[in-house]
């Protein structure tokens, strides 16, 4: 399984925030976000306090991608 946080970059155009401002408003550091920006895992805390900062909940931030979506995305390629 992957996980996607397009969900999240949405959000924050939505809302009119950039990357710098997030990590300002919800007090996670630049390697958080760099993470966030890979795909890559973050620790939940993370996650909790972009949800605090936004006032969402972490299915509007985020996407769990099962392994059979991942390997039929890469075949079309």
């Amino acid at each position: 399984m992957a996980v996607s946080y397009k969900k999240l970059w949405k959000l924050l155009i939505d809302k009119g925030l950039n990357k710098t401002q997030l990590c300002a408003e919800a007090g996670i550091t630049t390697n958080a976000m760099a993470r966030l920006g890979r795909d890559e895992d973050v620790r939940v805390e993370v996650l909790v306090k972009i949800c605090s900062a936004l006032n969402c909940t972490m299915d509007d931030i985020m996407e769990i991608i099962p392994d059979h979506d991942i390997q039929q995305r890469r075949l079309r390629e």
